[in-house]
């Protein structure tokens, strides 16, 4: 019957297309060869690589060892409680349990096999009952069927695995060695990414490498530069290199969604989320770190999306990204995530809790790591309806030791920004009013590097001021906040130290009325884009904070987003496809001059490429900075040649628009000279074409414009 109706929809398609079956000998036709027909998927070369095993079929069954062998009349409570403990996991299918019977002593042999609707709720099964304890002699051993047969191909004598030469990889830090001291970048538009040098002495990009469906959702860098992640249907990939890009390590892990890489690069989180069989369930989370080298799973996380939902700054499907937020500075040596009233807190030596249990914080609703230390900053809201008031406090890792304490009273909202150095930490806090009708906001700003960290508290001149935005200067101690409730608020700058005052908090000034909802520090301080983003079309305003004033105002109409390059030189602007027109990028310098425009439909993402710190100590950066003009005459010399290049190319462009003209000049009067005798005869036989050669002759021509017949009557008397 199905072939039927394909027929039909066949003959339909082709009466449609005009198209004459009978004339078609369908026998000849040849389909190419395999499964696939000759279309190798994006992955195919993974699976020719790597070997991959695919499920056989069973994955959604496991088998339960350990249980108690009984006659045949307790049958039916063995089952019933088997069923009883796994029909809480997930829906067991109907008769999905059975249990095997000696046929000689009709006894149970100790062992059932239970059928999930999907492989989801087996693992979980699995994850959740092995080691389960039914009584003293019973303790359950759960294993996944489709584990048997992958046993069962262990050969029986040990052999010694085939060792492969050594080849030497491509050093995957040589694009830091460019000639030109250029920064690269990953853009996606349509179904391609490219890698592209930002040559901004040509103003131009410069293509690296370039591949259409690279990936199936987004990319991104880690931390540092090292790798480039895609995401495949099978799990994540990363590639690296300065030009080639060749892929480096495959992460299996199905339907993935999110990534995350700590900060030294080591670890790489991945997580998936996967519909329940039964609507009323939550959704279940599998969460992986992976060692980045090697591939290996260090730990997994399993568990319904309520498990994992709270904390973090966004997410998908409920459940809030990143989970686990990286510590410790570049070691990656700790990973902590929020859970109900506790802050769980690894290691990664051996990848289990610190002191294996969990920090107990009663009612904790946010952490946040320092950026360089093995510090906790927790906020805990206000318990006891007012009467034990919230808190924020400093955790030392992995002593657990209590820093630093601040109680808060009356507190609507709390969130804590670091400065990336870690030497300071800002809380803003939204306290209520005595009223408790309205709010309004301070700062709490802590000096952690100084004894006892002392802390300040900062107010508004206009303490009612909603607070829109607020930054670090990167590895500066400045900071700005945009204030106000009007559509053209205010900008502050203050410092954490100045010459007349080290040890207290000082205002620089306050920029009146400005529009801007966002700000952009570069990562070498200084200078900031005060950014007007959605609803203020992209209004861009490069303020340098050292002398305390605007360099240059301009407009990205419609920008989404503005990322400065790793090196503070340069700074991107670009329009995403939540818009439909004016899709693309552009390209400033730090002191807002525009560069260069590059327009792509349906563009998705752009990202700088990052740089890992420098290797220079702070004496050796302060020493090139004195001696910055010697070694910038290099610099000023290539500048100068590549000026005069793009003037040489500048004037060959010119000439040749000017040749263009008078070769299009030289046609027509070539066409003029060709219709002269036509001309003359229209003309009566006068050859000029010069006017002034012409006389003037007025001529009057009478022209029958209407007849009309009209009787008039005669008046006789």
């Amino acid at each position: 019957m199905a072939d039927v109706a394909v027929m039909r929809e066949i003959e339909a398609t082709a009466s449609r297309l005009g198209v004459d079956l009978s004339a078609i000998d369908l026998d000849s036709i040849r389909l190419p060869p395999d499964d696939d027909l000759g279309i190798q998927s994006d992955d195919e070369d993974v699976y020719q690589e790597e070997n991959l095993e695919f499920d056989t079929g069973f994955g959604n069954i496991i088998v339960v060892d350990n249980l108690p062998v009984v006659p045949r009349e307790k049958f039916e409570k063995l089952e019933g409680v088997i069923r009883k403990i796994y029909s809480q996991i997930g829906l067991i299918k109907e008769d999905g349990l059975w249990m095997p019977v000696d046929p000689q002593t009709e006894k149970t042999l100790g062992y059932c096999f239970i059928e999930y609707n999907t492989p989801q709720e087996a693992e979980l099964a699995k994850e959740k009952t092995h080691g389960y304890k039914l009584d003293r002699a019973h303790i359950f051993s759960v294993n996944m069927f489709d584990d048997f047969d992958r046993f069962m191909k262990v050969p029986d004598e040990w052999a010694p695995p085939e060792t492969s030469p050594y080849t030497p990889g491509e050093n995957l830090q040589h694009w830091l060695t460019d000639s030109k001291a250029r920064d690269q970048f990953v853009i996606r538009a349509g179904s391609d990414t490219e890698v592209l040098w930002n040559d901004a002495r040509h103003l131009k990009p410069d293509p690296v490498y370039k591949r259409a469906f690279w990936t199936e959702s987004f990319v991104q860098w880690s931390p540092m530069g090292t790798y480039l992640a895609t995401i495949h249907r099978q799990g994540a990939a990363v590639w690296g290199g300065a030009t080639t890009f060749n892929r480096l390590m495959r992460y299996a892990h199905p339907q993935v969604k999110l990534i995350d890489f700590s900060p030294g690069e080591k670890y790489l989180v991945t997580y998936s989320s996967h519909e329940p069989s039964n609507p009323r369930d939550a959704n279940r989370v599998v969460i992986n770190i992976f060692d980045v080298r090697t591939g290996k799973v260090m730990r997994d996380f399993k568990g319904s999306a309520d498990d994992f939902a709270i904390g973090g700054a966004g997410g998908v499907a409920g459940v809030s990204w990143p989970i686990f937020r990286w510590g410790g500075g570049k070691d990656d040596k700790y990973f902590a995530r929020l859970g109900k009233n506790m802050i769980s807190v690894y290691e990664t030596d051996t990848f289990s809790l610190v002191d294996k249990k969990s920090l107990k914080v009663e009612s904790v609703m946010d952490f946040s790591w320092s950026p360089t230390d093995p510090i906790l900053a927790l906020f805990v809201p206000e318990l006891g309806g007012g009467n034990q008031p919230a808190r924020v406090s400093l955790v030392q890792i992995p002593s657990k030791e209590e820093l630093r304490q601040k109680n808060l009273f009356s507190v609507s909202d709390c969130k804590m920004y670091w400065q990336s150095n870690g030497e300071y930490l800002a809380v803003k806090v939204d306290r209520y009013t005595k009223t408790k009708k309205s709010t309004y906001t301070g700062f709490e700003l802590f000096r952690i590097k100084e004894r006892d960290i002392p802390i300040e508290v900062l107010e508004l001149e206009n303490k009612n001021d909603k607070i829109i935005a607020f930054a670090w200067e990167p590895k500066g101690h400045r900071f700005a906040v945009i204030h106000g409730d009007h559509p053209r608020p205010d900008i502050s700058f203050y410092s954490m130290r100045t010459a007349q005052n080290t040890g207290r908090v000082s205002k620089l000034t306050t920029l009146k009325g400005k529009q801007a909802n966002a700000l952009f520090w570069s990562p070498a301080g200084r200078f900031i884009i005060l950014a007007g983003l959605k609803g203020l079309n992209g209004q861009l305003e490069f303020y340098n904070v050292d002398e305390l004033e605007t360099m240059a105002t301009a407009e990205h109409f419609m920008a989404t987003d503005i990322e400065w390059d790793p090196t503070g030189r340069y700074v991107a602007t670009s329009v995403t496809s939540v818009h439909e027109m004016e899709n693309g990028f552009n390209i400033w310098s730090f002191h807002g001059k525009l560069l260069y425009r590059i327009l792509k439909d349906h563009f998705f993402q752009y990202l700088w490429r990052p740089r890992p710190p420098t290797l220079l100590s702070p004496e050796k950066e302060e020493e090139i900075a004195k001696n910055l003009k010697k070694y910038s005459k290099k610099y000023e010399a290539e500048d100068q040649d590549v000026s005069m290049l793009l003037s040489e190319q500048e004037r060959e462009k010119r000439k040749a628009l000017k040749d263009e003209w008078e070769r299009w000049v030289n046609e027509w009067k070539k066409q003029h000279e060709q219709e002269k005798l036509e001309r003359q005869r229209l003309r009566d036989g006068e050859a000029s074409d010069e006017e002034e050669e012409y006389e003037a002759k007025e001529v009057e021509i009478e022209e029958v414009i209407d007849v009309k017949e009209e009787v008039v009557p005669l008046d006789h008397e």
